[in-house]
């Protein structure tokens, strides 16, 4: 699963990126979405990777983003009762394990929102202009996301 952070505000972006970028949901800095591994997501992300962050995201940042961030309908927190009541898993991490597998998706919770609305970087950013080859913080992390996720947490 990628774990894709939208970085850069939407002045002076083309119109077909900030349309990609509705598709993936992402209409505001900070928001992150969790998307599955298939090659139109990933042609998605290509194609907005200099106004996203994005890379492969692990079990313990996928638990740790919906145990904080993740919200229901009517924008309720999403709990470990919830979880045990409504999908076939004991608790949030359990949950997060099966979905990084692939055994699970986002959808299989009910009412929960596909966005994360995550809190701005502890300590900042290292440059929103710059790419992470050249020491920012735009384009692949890969398995790095996790570090960025935990410091918007």
């Amino acid at each position: 699963m990628y774990a894709v952070v939208r970085l850069r505000g939407p002045v002076n972006v083309r119109y077909t990126i900030e349309d990609t970028m509705k598709m993936l949901r992402l209409h505001r800095v900070n928001h992150c979405v969790v998307v599955p591994e298939n090659p139109h997501f990933k042609g998605m992300i290509l194609k907005a990777k200099d106004y996203v962050a994005y890379g492969k995201v692990d079990a313990k940042a996928l638990a740790e983003i919906l145990e904080n961030r993740g919200r229901l309908e009517g924008n309720t927190r999403l709990t470990e009762e919830y979880i045990r009541e409504n999908t076939a898993y004991d608790s949030v991490q359990a949950f997060a394990d099966a979905a990084v597998k692939g055994e699970a998706s986002l959808n299989d919770i009910p009412k929960l929102k596909p966005v994360f609305r995550l809190h701005p970087p502890r300590k900042g950013h290292a440059g929103i202009k710059r790419t992470v080859q050249q020491g920012g913080v735009l384009g692949n992390h890969g398995d790095d996301i996790n570090v960025l996720l935990h410091k918007m947490r």
